[in-house]
């Protein structure tokens, strides 16, 4: 298996590389974060690039909607850290199966300062997709995953771990994968992978509940309110624990499509402001091990 069938490209100075060997698979090459990298891709060059830190936005009161005081509340990823002086740029990976339109609005949320992270890797299990393409594009590696009919050069679920591993990646984003995640990386990443749902889980999640047949479900439910709601990752569908949600309502007349253009919206806006508190190590985990979001301006109180 071909190098470049990993990454966006090959690269053509190995002494900026760093390098793992796997019994089955040829080198795996992951660029070292700080370097700015050339790729070449059956005469096809891709520039990578890590994105410089840029200041943090403010978000906005209105928006966040915090209002709900917790006491007596678990641990906190933050392992008590100054939220304003302290925190570490974020590595994340975002994994991808179509257009990937949150992740590019989470991409442009980072160049533009709103979350104090950059996408270091997209993981895609269609090479040809969308947001494999502009992930190309913008000079982001792409890996392969999982192995398949379809995909004989993906990775297994141990391959993919050490590669995220050589990425150095804190979280890992999932925005329109339609794979099960393996218990391999459930595992390697506790409590650090999200997913967004185009639906008010447990409302219509599950095996099978994706894309458009989740708001043909909801207007044929006769339901009021749908939204998108975003969750930790467990072994199952849908079924991780619930850290954010955004209501819209579903008006009398409204086709699939209307709602789901509706609901797209609100993912983008809520999915970079979780995003957003998950790089700023605002998620609590309450004693009863449901997890909540610490308002950026007051953090006595929770999103």
């Amino acid at each position: 298996m071909e190098t470049q069938s990993l990454l966006s490209g090959l690269c053509t100075d190995p002494t900026i590389f760093s390098s793992f060997r796997n019994a089955k698979n040829p080198l795996f090459f992951a660029p070292s974060p700080s370097s700015s990298v050339s790729f070449s891709q059956r005469h096809k060059w891709v520039s990578y690039t890590t994105p410089h830190s840029s200041p943090q936005r403010a978000w906005s009161k209105q928006r966040l909607n915090c209002t709900n005081r917790v006491e007596n509340v678990g641990d906190s990823i933050s392992h008590g850290k100054d939220l304003e002086n302290g925190v570490r740029r974020k590595k994340l990976a975002v994994f991808v199966s179509g257009g990937g339109s949150n992740f590019r609005s989470i991409h442009k949320a980072s160049l533009q300062g709103s979350i104090l992270g950059d996408v270091v890797v997209l993981v895609t299990n269609k090479r040809g997709c969308g947001g494999a393409e502009y992930a190309k594009d913008k000079g982001i590696p792409v890996v392969l995953f999982p192995k398949s009919k379809d995909e004989p050069d993906g990775l297994s679920p141990s391959e993919l771990v050490s590669a995220l591993r050589r990425f150095e990646v804190d979280f890992i984003i999932l925005a329109g994968y339609l794979k099960l995640i393996p218990v391999e990386l459930i595992r390697a990443y506790h409590r650090s992978i999200v997913n967004i749902h185009p639906s008010l889980l447990p409302a219509f999640g599950g095996k099978g509940y994706y894309g458009m047949k989740v708001h043909k479900a909801v207007i044929a439910s006769g339901a009021r309110y749908s939204g998108p709601t975003i969750h930790f990752v467990d072994e199952h569908y849908d079924t991780g624990r619930i850290l954010a949600q955004s209501v819209v309502p579903v008006l009398a007349n409204d086709t699939a499509e209307e709602l789901a253009a509706k609901v797209l919206q609100e993912e983008h806006r809520l999915y970079v402001e979780v995003t957003a508190a998950l790089c700023e190590e605002r998620i609590i985990w309450r004693d009863d091990g449901v997890p909540l979001i610490r308002c950026k301006e007051n953090p006595s109180h929770y999103r």
